[in-house]
């Protein structure tokens, strides 16, 4: 029987809000070891997602400063998600078909848990994160 993401995923996740600056998102992905973070609002909601590549790419590379505001880095548009009650299968086929490697778990527009490839690559789920892993890794275009 397929496990319920509940059942594997990651809580007590950090996050950020969407108003602190991307060198304080920068600081917590270092605290933590972790490559990306939920973005939040005031309320508490889901607003959009910051990567250690959102920073590299959308604000050092621009000489953005330091004190710019995750807002303005973010990936706020078609955020992937996950829900609790879904099970493994159709999260490793979620990221298999959205090449992404984590998922933030959602219930109510609040962030409950994350979960990544490696949660899905257990004894039980391991042929699903395989393929899941095979289809991510592939280049979204042909190599010429």
């Amino acid at each position: 029987m397929n496990q319920q993401i509940r059942n594997i995923m990651t809580q007590n996740v950090a996050t950020v809000t969407d108003t602190q600056s991307i060198q304080e998102a920068a600081a917590i992905m270092s605290q933590k070891n972790i490559g990306s973070l939920p973005v939040v609002d005031h309320t508490g909601q889901m607003v959009g997602m910051i990567t250690d590549r959102d920073i590299t790419l959308r604000s050092t590379a621009q000489g953005e400063n330091a004190q710019t505001p995750v807002s303005q880095v973010m990936t706020a548009q078609q955020i992937v998600q996950a829900d609790p009650g879904m099970d493994a299968q159709q999260a490793a086929q979620l990221m298999a078909q959205q090449q992404v490697r984590r998922l933030p778990v959602v219930e109510n527009g609040q962030i409950v848990g994350m979960v990544a490839l490696g949660d899905l690559a257990t004894d039980n789920q391991k042929d699903g994160a395989d393929q899941a892993l095979s289809t991510i890794s592939a280049p979204s275009a042909p190599q010429k």
